[in-house]
C-alpha cells in the first residue's frame, strides 16, 4: 500500500484472549487491503507489566497522535486502587459517544431480523464516579451517597450526534430512553432536551418516540421490532445495550464505538476471558465488527460492507463457526475462512 494513503491509528491487543482475536482481525483488514499504519501499544493489565500504570504515558500519547485507536479487551487490576482502563479512556479523549450495534448473524436464534442500535451518553450521569460514604457511630460505611450529573451541554451533545446519525443511516424511528418520572430533573433534563432538539431542527427527518426505562426493557424482550435506535443516558446505556446484543447471541456479537471530537477508539466490549486465553478456541466476530465501525469512520464504508457480508457468509454459507456459536472451528479456522471468502469477492 502506498504510504501516502495509509491511516495512523493505535492498536491495543489488550489482554487474556485479545491478542488472538486482533490477530485474527488484522488477517481479515489485510485480506481487504485496509489502510490502516499501526502503531502497537499495550494497556491494561500488559499495561501494568510493561509500564506500571494500566494506560502507560506512551499509549495515551500514540491515540493523541493518531486519534484513532483499535482495542482488544482490558482487564483491570485487582487491588492497588487501579481504575478502569475504558473509564479512564473515555474521560482522557472525551469520548461522549458510546454507540453499540446488534445484527442477527445468525438466523434461527430466539430473535430475527434484528436490526438495533443504541446511542448512549459516555461521561455524565451516575458514571462520574462522586461517591462516598457517611458513618454514622461504629460504621464507617452506615450510608452510601453517589451524585449524578447531566448537563444540559452534554445532553445535546450527545442527542445531536444520535439525531445526525439517524438521519445519515436511514433510521426511520429515534427512542428517548429516560426516567423522567422518578428522577425528573437528572433525566427529565435529557428527556427535555431532546425534544427541544427534535423540534428545533429534525421534526420530520424520523420519528421521535420516549419511553421509560424499566418499560423499555420489557418491551425490547417482547418485540424488539418496534425499536429502531435507542439514545440514553449513561447507566441506562450501559444496561440496554447489553441487553439488545442478547438479542443477537451476546457479547462475542457485540461491536463498539467510543467517539470524541478530536478521537474515536473502537473496541469488542465483551470481556478478557482469561481461563480460555491461549486455546486459539475464542470467538473473533466483536473486534472484527468492531474494525468495520472504524472503516466507516474513516470514510472506507466499502471495506466495511465487505467485511461484513464475508462474516455472514462464513457463518452462514460455509457454516464455520467457532463453539460459542455451535461451530466446531478454532479461531484460525474461522480466520481462515473468512480471508478466503474477503480473497473471493466476499
Amino acid at each position: 500500500m502506498n504510504p501516502v494513503n495509509t491511516i495512523p491509528a493505535t492498536l491495543i491487543p489488550g489482554d487474556g484472549i485479545g491478542p488472538e482475536i486482533v490477530d485474527a482481525t488484522l488477517a481479515a483488514l489485510d485480506a481487504l487491503g485496509a489502510p490502516f499504519a499501526w502503531d502497537t501499544q499495550v494497556a491494561g493489565l500488559g499495561g501494568v507489566k510493561a509500564a506500571g500504570d494500566p494506560l502507560p504515558a506512551a499509549t495515551l500519547e500514540s491515540i493523541r497522535r493518531t486519534r484513532l485507536a483499535l482495542k482488544g479487551p482490558l482487564e483491570t487490576p485487582s487491588g492497588g486502587g487501579y481504575r478502569s482502563s475504558n473509564v479512564r479512556l473515555r474521560e482522557e479523549f472525551q469520548l461522549y459517544a458510546n454507540v453499540r450495534p446488534a445484527r442477527t448473524l445468525i438466523p434461527g436464534g430466539r430473535f430475527d431480523d434484528i436490526d438495533l442500535l443504541v446511542v448512549r451518553e459516555n461521561l455524565e450521569g451516575l458514571y462520574i464516579g462522586h461517591e462516598h460514604y457517611v458513618p454514622i457511630g461504629n460504621d464507617p460505611h452506615a450510608v452510601g451517597m453517589a451524585t449524578g450529573i447531566n448537563t444540559r451541554e452534554g445532553c445535546r451533545r450527545i442527542l445531536k450526534y444520535a439525531f445526525d446519525t439517524a438521519v445519515a443511516t436511514g433510521r426511520k424511528k429515534v427512542t428517548l430512553v429516560h426516567k423522567a418520572n422518578i428522577m425528573k430533573v437528572l433525566t427529565g433534563l435529557f428527556l427535555e432536551t431532546g425534544q427541544q432538539l427534535y423540534a428545533e431542527h429534525y421534526q420530520g427527518k424520523f420519528e421521535l418516540d420516549a419511553v421509560i426505562v424499566d418499560a423499555c426493557a420489557m418491551k425490547l424482550v417482547l418485540n424488539p421490532w418496534q425499536f429502531d435506535m435507542l439514545v440514553t443516558t449513561n447507566l441506562f446505556g450501559d444496561i440496554l445495550s447489553d441487553l439488545v446484543a442478547g438479542l443477537v447471541g451476546g457479547l462475542g456479537m457485540a461491536p463498539g464505538a467510543n467517539i470524541g471530537t478530536d478521537a474515536a477508539i473502537f473496541e469488542a466490549v465483551h470481556g478478557s476471558a482469561p481461563d480460555i486465553a491461549g486455546k486459539g478456541i475464542a470467538n473473533p466476530i466483536a473486534i472484527m465488527l468492531a474494525a468495520a465501525l472504524m472503516l466507516e469512520h474513516v470514510k472506507r464504508p466499502e471495506l466495511a460492507q465487505r467485511l461484513r457480508t464475508a462474516i455472514d457468509q462464513t457463518l452462514n454459507i460455509d457454516k464455520v463457526r467457532t463453539g460459542d456459536l455451535g461451530g466446531s472451528a478454532n479461531t484460525a479456522a474461522f480466520t481462515n475462512a473468512l480471508v478466503a471468502r474477503i480473497r473471493n469477492g466476499g
